[in-house]
């Protein structure tokens, strides 16, 4: 049976915090097959780094369990699903709210989704409590066209 998507990884690991830096460059390394920007692969590794912290600081907390990671690739797209099957998400609309966060000790807490949508082109979010959260981002990567300058030599350009 053919997929939908030219092609799929997935990728599953226990949720410690020397994990997340794995999970990054895993990801970023299956993107790179759509020829990103140094930007839009900087994009991506941010998303998945705040996603992944959030799995292992909320969703599991002071406990062990595992994070999924599926990468989907389908024309210039990348869907990104990262969940886990941690404690989950009271009210999701409030946890997206900038600055909201049941961690107020730690650094940076309250920014993780705010941070995942603004450097992705979308961001869903599903949680149930006590069985887990799965967040799914999306980023269309630019096209860009392959020109012969003067010299014959061969550069990219972004189409607009």
């Amino acid at each position: 049976m053919k997929s939908l998507y030219d092609n799929e990884m997935r990728l599953e690991f226990l949720s410690k915090s020397n994990n997340e830096a794995f999970a990054r460059i895993s990801v970023a390394a299956f993107a790179s097959q759509l020829d990103p920007t140094v930007e839009e692969l900087a994009d991506i590794k941010t998303a998945v780094s705040e996603a992944v912290t959030n799995s292992i600081i909320h969703g599991y907390e002071d406990k062990e369990g595992t994070i999924e990671i599926i990468c989907k690739i389908f024309a210039n797209t990348i869907v990104i699903e990262i969940s886990d099957k941690g404690k989950g998400i009271e009210n999701v609309d409030m946890a997206k709210e900038p600055l909201y966060t049941t961690k107020p000790d730690l650094e940076r807490s309250g920014m993780g989704f705010t941070i995942m949508e603004s450097f992705m082109d979308d961001l869903e979010v599903e949680s149930i409590l006590e069985l887990g959260t799965k967040v799914t981002m999306k980023k269309v990567i630019q096209k860009k066209d392959k020109k012969e300058d003067n010299e014959g030599k061969i550069f990219s350009s972004f189409r607009i």
